[in-house]
């Protein structure tokens, strides 16, 4: 049972990690895998890691929500915390880059909001905010921290995300006169046009919210035309979202053909998007038998196509689309083709494939497909790289334990598992049959002693006859 236990929280067998991890060095097994740092073996195992990490980053969720008006609000409902601590650890991190810089000594109330950036304690991070507005009332990232944190209605964020871009602004037309002085200034400058872009995106999901999507979508594209160098904040998959809820498809189709592009990399916002577009043109006339008896068309041949891509991208999505598996809250950063960036797709999506009639009828009827394509997703792709084999471990430090994370490709049992339940299973048999029937497994046990008993004096003879 531990055993069993062990492999479905951890992926691993517990038997086997410590013979690998304890035993095999005590036996000498490393030497031999030990490679020269110049040799063919070292470098494929070099080449395969540095894709591994790549593969495996952890990116921001453009999607992500407020934690006092949504996450909180979760937790005062259920009890539970729909964030781990590492995940609330990297968006600390992801503060203390977007929102300081070498030169928040120059204005008190800068220094106080970097010590604020580095707390852990809540309340302790809204104490500060409060201390920094005190310092100076155009503080714009205190009013940021308290829209995220302590607001706890999106309307109320909404409010004190419009203070801070007041704020915001002031300082940023104030930095771009000063930002050829020094690199200091340099710096600084760039620190406060991530404050202002952070502040227009939010006030842009904050609109998307409350009802106003075409604000949110002229504040998403003014944002993607003024600062066209910040595309790795992902505000083309914002920009997606709230255009499949005006059902905007020609819109949709056109922010595809800028960034479903071979040099850009992927996510599955952009990947199961363009499957849904093709799945538009066929799914309210598509029928499986009609289809096997005829063929299909053309259309439907790209719809397919577009959906084993998105499939091969992420296969945990099609679960959640498809109400397999239950949604929880997405976390604040995501793992692509991770369970993680499933979850944060679904959530937002997953009623924009309801809309379409007869779209989640086709993914149902074709997704599964994919994997007869590529039977071993870890050692050869289709149309992307191999399918990353660390997902699972990144994916569990991401979600919330009370979540079962999805794992691909599905792990069969470990052979120590088979073998400890055959052992268990066979020791408690015999206890169970020795209890019931004492007699009976005596003249067993007797009969096992005198044959084994027997063949030890057979060899015995034969060993004395061999040696005269």
């Amino acid at each position: 049972m531990f055993e069993w236990w062990y492999f479905h929280k951890h992926g691993t067998s517990f038997i086997e990690q410590v013979s690998v991890s304890h035993l095999r060095p005590l036996m000498g097994g490393t030497e031999s895998s030990i490679s020269e740092p110049g040799s063919p073996s070292s470098n494929r195992e070099s080449e395969t890691s540095r894709q591994n990490l790549s593969e495996c980053k952890v990116w921001r969720n453009p999607l992500n929500l407020f934690r006092g008006a949504e996450y909180r609000r979760y937790t005062w409902v259920t009890g539970k915390e729909p964030l781990t601590y590492y995940d609330m650890n990297l968006s600390a991190q992801d503060h203390q880059t977007f929102f300081t810089c070498d030169t928040d000594f120059l204005r008190p109330s800068d220094t106080v909001m970097q010590k604020a950036w580095r707390e852990r304690n809540p309340p302790a991070r809204i104490k500060a905010a409060y201390q920094a507005l005190e310092l100076n009332n155009d503080c714009a990232t205190a009013y940021v921290l308290l829209a995220e944190e302590e607001a706890t209605t999106i309307v109320d964020a909404e409010r004190l995300f419009k203070q801070a871009l007041k704020a915001g602004e002031t300082i940023y037309r104030r930095s771009q006169q000063c930002q050829h002085q020094s690199p200091q200034h340099e710096a600084q400058l760039r620190r406060d046009t991530n404050v202002l872009v952070y502040i227009k995106r939010r006030l842009a999901m904050c609109a998307r919210k409350l009802g106003r999507i075409r604000e949110a979508v002229k504040i998403m594209r003014d944002l993607m035309k003024e600062f066209p160098p910040l595309t790795m904040l992902n505000i083309h998959e914002n920009l997606l979202e709230s255009l499949l809820e005006l059902q905007a498809y020609a819109d949709v189709q056109a922010v595809l053909a800028k960034y479903d592009d071979i040099s850009l990399p992927k996510s599955a916002a952009i990947c199961y998007t363009a499957a849904l577009l093709k799945t538009r043109t066929v799914s309210d006339k598509f029928c499986p038998e009609t289809a096997s008896r005829r063929g299909l068309s053309m259309a439907e041949i790209n719809a397919v196509e577009a959906i084993h891509r998105a499939v091969e991208f992420n296969p945990h999505v099609p679960k959640y689309l498809l109400e397999m598996k239950s949604l929880i809250l997405p976390p604040e950063h995501i793992l692509k083709r991770g369970d993680s960036e499933a979850i944060a797709y679904a959530f937002f999506h997953l009623q924009h494939w309801k809309r379409i009639e007869g779209a989640l009828n086709l993914l149902q009827c074709t997704w599964e497909g994919t994997f007869r394509m590529i039977p071993y997703p870890l050692e050869k792709g289709h149309l992307f790289y191999p399918y990353p084999s660390c997902t699972e471990t990144a994916d569990r430090e991401l979600l919330p334990t009370f979540h079962h994370v999805s794992v691909y490709p599905k792990k069969e049992l470990p052979f120590f598992i088979h073998f400890t339940a055959g052992l268990c299973s066979s020791t408690a048999m015999i206890a169970l049959l020795t209890h019931q029937f004492p007699e009976i497994m005596g003249v067993f046990a007797k009969a096992d002693r005198e044959r084994q008993s027997t063949s030890r004096r057979r060899a015995e003879r034969e060993t004395h006859t061999h040696r005269i």
